[in-house]
């Protein structure tokens, strides 16, 4: 059944942080802090935050945000999110602290290195749009040292993945489009339903299925789909299957990065973290079939992440990447069930090059 109302999506902790950074700034720039402020998204879009708190000191401006995850069961949620601003020196840039709550990285595989801290992408760069719109407003270098802190993130970090992944301290200041989609899987099965039928409905003989925006990006550009054909699947693989399987297309793609490719591969068909995680010693066993030598194989079992262990397979030139997909391609095949669909697997890493693919094939006996 639908869900009686459309579920209420909410914010990152990542545009929370830009809009604290930018108000601080601001202050720093102007004397007076924006409230509300405004943040710009990855898609253009402009949404505006109420401070929460804000305070000025002679060589600092300090703002918080606090964060609304909307209906989306997040951990932070209602979490204090502060950015503490300083100016630096011309030419400096924008350097990034880690306040209390914000974990450090110590591992590698991660998307930002070791000894930083875990502040990812593309929230830095939202941070630093904001204050170069600062700076560009009043004339000033946008140089600024920016401490982020988040309320209690020690405590919240350990309902987390970060211990694991060697984030000591805190939480992750993360998001990629600075919307939280509300995780709840009737809803986002019902979602995924409702693509393939306007899919079907436009005549497309080719839909694309992807478990997040850089995977969908890069198999849009590899075969070039239209975006009706890009079906929001996420970690509900074995949902989109089960479905296209009762209503089909005479081609599907499955499309994800090497971590969720890699359950895949394993035989999980709902991919999210609390479902399982990857099989390491599985992967190096997989890399060993492939061709690689016994020390690879232990760096694999050692590995932080799986992305890690598929620098080390790159490195030493084993096509681990081909192996998960055709792995990979053999439990969605069996979930798919049908001889007249045509089923591909595509893995790729994080900056959207092509891992791995096992190629279109008949997905069911005929």
């Amino acid at each position: 059944m639908p869900p009686d109302r459309p579920l209420k999506r909410g914010w990152t902790t990542g545009t929370c942080a830009a809009g604290a950074a930018k108000a601080a700034f601001a202050a720093l720039a102007g004397g007076d802090f924006p409230d509300p402020v405004e943040v710009e998204l990855p898609s253009g879009a402009r949404p505006a935050f109420a401070l929460a708190i804000h305070s000025r000191d002679e060589d600092s401006a300090m703002a918080g945000i606090v964060k609304d995850a909307g209906d989306d069961p997040d951990v932070t949620h209602g979490a204090l999110v502060k950015a503490r601003v300083r100016r630096l020196p011309l030419g400096a840039g924008v350097v990034f602290r880690a306040g209390e709550g914000v974990g450090t990285v110590t591992r590698p595989g991660l998307p930002i290195p070791p000894g930083e801290p875990a502040i990812n992408p593309v929230p830095r760069a939202m941070i630093a749009q904001g204050i170069a719109e600062v700076a560009a407003a009043h004339g000033i270098g946008a140089d600024a040292e920016v401490e982020i802190s988040i309320a209690h993130g020690a405590e919240l970090a350990l309902k987390t993945l970060n211990p694991r992944l060697g984030i000591r301290g805190g939480l992750s200041v993360l998001g990629t489009t600075g919307i939280v989609i509300p995780f709840s899987c009737s809803a986002w099965i019902h979602s995924i339903h409702r693509g393939i039928d306007v899919a079907r409905a436009m005549g497309l003989d080719h839909v694309a299925g992807a478990t997040g925006s850089a995977s969908e990006a890069a198999a849009q550009k590899f075969h070039g789909l239209d975006e009706v054909a890009l079906i929001d699947m996420g970690d509900f693989v074995g949902g989109m299957l089960k479905y296209l399987r009762a209503h089909p297309v005479a081609k599907v793609t499955v499309a994800g990065g090497v971590a969720k490719m890699t359950k895949l591969a394993q035989g999980l068909l709902d991919l999210h973290s609390k479902r399982g995680a990857p099989d390491l010693e599985a992967l190096a066993r997989l890399a060993e079939e492939a061709g690689g030598a016994s020390g690879l194989c232990a760096r694999i079992r050692a590995a932080n992440t799986v992305a890690e262990a598929f620098q080390h397979a790159t490195a030493e030139g084993v096509a681990l990447g081909d192996l998960v997909a055709a792995r990979a391609w053999t439990h969605a095949a069996a979930a798919l069930g049908r001889a007249d669909v045509a089923l591909e697997i595509l893995v790729f890493d994080r900056a959207g090059t092509l891992m791995g693919r096992a190629p279109f094939a008949p997905a069911g006996k005929g």
